[in-house]
C-alpha cells in the first residue's frame, strides 16, 4: 500500500471517531479488498528463481555445517566460494529481472518490491560471509544467507495476497 493510501486511510479512520462525527452525515464506505494477483510461481522465470534460491540455500547449510566446532577459531576460505559466489549474483540479477517484470506488469502486490530488496541484499550478505574473520561471524553470515534464499523461495511459492 502505498503512504499516501495510508495516510487517506487514517485520515479516514480518525475522522470517523470526531465528535462532529454523528451530525456529518453517513459514515465512509469500508474498502473492499482487492482481488489476489495470479501466482506467478509457475512461470519459467520465477520457477528458476525457486529453483537456483533452493539450491544455494542447501549449500549454504551445507557450509554452515561443515564449519569448524570453535567459533573463535580464525575462518576458512570455504570449499568452491567462488562459484558460489557467481551464483549468487546470477540469482540476484534474475530476482531484479523479476521485480522488472513485474512493474511492467502494473503489479501493485509485495512480491515486486520484495524481489528488488532480495537482489539487493543477496551481495551484502554474500560481503558478510567473504569478510568474515572468525567462525562465529561466517557462521552467522551464512545464517542469514540461508533465511535470505529461503525467504526468496517462500516469496515466490506463497499463495498471493491482495495489495494491503
Amino acid at each position: 500500500m502505498s503512504c499516501d493510501a495510508v495516510a487517506f486511510s487514517a485520515m479516514l479512520w480518525f475522522a470517523s471517531f470526531s465528535p462532529d462525527a454523528q451530525s456529518a452525515g453517513p459514515a465512509p464506505a469500508v474498502v473492499q479488498p482487492g482481488q489476489a494477483p495470479p501466482s506467478v510461481a509457475g512461470e519459467p522465470l520465477f520457477i528458476d528463481i525457486v529453483r537456483r534460491a533452493g539450491g544455494l540455500k542447501a549449500q549454504a547449510s551445507a557450509y554452515r555445517e561443515a564449519l569448524p566446532k570453535d567459533p573463535a577459531s580464525v575462518a576458512k576460505a570455504l570449499k568452491g566460494f567462488d562459484v558460489f559466489k557467481g551464483k549468487i549474483g546470477e540469482l540476484a540479477d534474475l530476482d531484479m529481472k523479476g521485480h522488472v517484470t513485474l512493474k511492467e506488469r502494473g503489479a501493485v502486490d509485495d512480491l515486486k518490491c520484495i524481489l528488488r530488496g532480495i537482489s539487493q541484499d543477496l551481495p551484502e550478505k554474500l560481503k558478510a560471509v567473504d569478510e568474515a574473520k572468525t567462525v562465529k561471524e561466517q557462521d552467522l553470515a551464512l545464517r542469514d544467507m540461508v533465511y535470505l534464499l529461503n525467504d526468496n523461495v517462500e516469496v515466490i511459492t506463497a499463495p498471493p495476497q491482495p495489495a494491503a
